[in-house]
C-alpha cells in the first residue's frame, strides 16, 4: 500500500479559505481521526465558540461518519488533512507520509479501509471541498492554518525539528497567502509551541490519541492574544476503544486510546520514542 506523497507545492492549484477575524481565547485541534467521544468531548469544551481544525477528520477511530456528521454540525473551519484528500478521491492507502512497508504503514493497512467505507458520497464531496490552507486574524496576529506543512501536506514537523526547517514552511506558506505573524498546523500528533524568529508556530495536536505519552487523554491548544497552553482533553476513552473492538479495529491502536503508547514508533524521532 505504500506511502502516497500528497503534497501542497507553489504552482499546484492551492485552495485557500479566509477563516474571517476572532478575538477572545481561540480553540484549535486536530485529528478527530473518527473518535466520535474525543470529538463530542471537543464540542463541549469549546461551549459554544468557534473552534479552528487541522484536519484528519477521519483516521484510527471506529465511527468516521457519525465523526465527520458531527464536525460538519459544528460549523467549524476545517483544513483538509491528507486523509480527506485520500478518502475524497478514494484512494487505496491513507497518504500519511509513512515510510514504505513501515509498521505505522503496514498497521494502516488495517485502519484507512474502515475510515474509508465509512464515508459516504456526500462525507466525501464535503472532504473534497475544504481548503488546503486557512487564513485567520486573531486580534491584530495574522495566521495560516495547514495540516501538515505548507511544502506538503503530509510532513512531519517535531518540537526537535531544526529552525532551518520551520524558516523554510513558513517562507513557503507566505508565498502563498502574504505576510504571517504565524502558522497553526497538526499531522504529527505531538502538540507543541515554537518560537521561530518573529513568527510562532503551534501544532495543536490532536485529540483522536493520546501523543505517546502514557496517558489517555489527547491534546487541543488555546490561544489568546499571542499566548499558547496547550490542554489535556479528557473524554471516554474506554467507550472508543469499545467501539474499536467492536469494529474489529484491534490492530493495536484500540490500546492506545488506553495506555496513551503508539503501537509503532518508527515515525517518530529518536528523543520522542518510549
Amino acid at each position: 500500500m505504500g506511502a502516497a506523497k500528497v503534497s501542497i507545492k507553489r504552482g499546484d492549484r492551492v485552495k485557500i479559505q479566509d477563516f474571517g477575524q476572532f478575538d477572545g481565547p481561540l480553540v484549535l485541534f486536530g485529528g478527530p481521526y473518527s473518535n466520535l467521544q474525543a470529538l463530542e468531548a471537543m464540542v463541549a469544551v469549546a461551549n459554544g465558540r468557534t473552534a479552528i481544525c487541522t484536519g484528519d477528520v477521519v483516521a484510527y477511530g471506529a465511527n468516521p461518519s457519525a465523526t465527520v456528521a458531527l464536525m460538519r454540525d459544528t460549523g467549524w473551519p476545517v483544513v483538509a488533512g491528507n486523509c480527506e484528500r485520500q478518502v475524497a478521491r478514494g484512494a487505496d492507502d491513507c497518504g500519511c507520509g509513512f515510510g514504505e512497508d513501515s509498521a505505522c504503514d503496514i498497521l494502516s493497512r488495517g485502519w484507512y479501509p474502515h475510515a474509508l467505507a465509512g464515508c459516504d458520497t456526500a462525507a466525501r464531496s464535503w472532504m473534497a471541498s475544504l481548503p488546503d490552507i486557512g487564513v485567520l486574524r486573531h486580534g491584530e496576529r495574522r495566521y495560516g492554518v495547514i495540516h501538515g506543512g505548507a511544502t506538503a501536506i503530509n510532513r512531519f514537523l517535531w518540537p526537535s525539528t531544526d529552525d532551518a526547517t520551520f524558516r523554510a514552511e513558513i517562507a513557503a506558506l507566505q508565498d502563498l497567502v502574504g505576510p504571517l505573524d504565524g502558522v497553526v498546523s497538526g499531522h504529527s500528533g505531538i502538540a507543541f509551541h515554537r518560537r521561530i524568529d518573529r513568527h510562532s508556530w503551534i501544532n495543536a495536536g490532536v485529540i483522536g490519541l493520546p501523543p505517546h505519552d502514557g496517558r489517555p487523554m489527547t491534546r487541543y491548544a488555546i490561544l489568546d492574544q499571542g499566548d499558547v497552553v496547550i490542554h489535556r482533553l479528557d473524554y471516554d476513552h474506554l467507550a472508543a476503544r469499545a467501539r474499536m473492538e467492536q469494529a474489529d479495529l484491534t490492530q493495536g491502536y484500540h490500546k492506545t486510546l488506553s495506555t496513551g503508547l503508539w503501537p509503532s514508533q518508527d515515525i517518530l524521532p529518536a528523543n520522542l520514542r518510549r
